[in-house]
């Protein structure tokens, strides 16, 4: 599984996105790995907790409220079409992502 249409759609809405993924077992597709029971899975999984809840702690101290950044500004370029060219239809299906842009 991805993330991938989880990122294009924060993309198209301006927002900043970041993933933070943990791997639980290998035994799926790594035949040197011993098998998986419940508990292996359950004690990686609250190891895991701890990694992400630290994480979290670190970017929490180092994010700035109001900070600007690209993601915030992503469809700035993306739009070429005239905005005297789109329709009040469009405008209004759109104008929650773009309509800063048609001014």
């Amino acid at each position: 599984m991805t993330t991938a249409p989880e990122a294009f759609l924060a993309r198209e809405a301006e927002m900043c996105y970041a993933v933070m993924a943990h791997v639980t077992d290998y035994d799926v597709w790594h035949i040197s790995e011993e098998t998986v029971s419940v508990e292996m899975v359950i004690e990686i999984l609250h190891r895991n907790t701890q990694v992400a809840q630290q994480a979290i702690k670190n970017l929490a101290d180092r994010v700035q409220p109001g900070e600007d950044c690209a993601c915030q500004h992503a469809l700035a370029a993306a739009l070429i079409t005239q905005p005297s060219a789109i329709s009040p239809q469009a405008r209004e299906r759109l104008g929650l992502l773009v309509e800063k842009y048609l001014k």
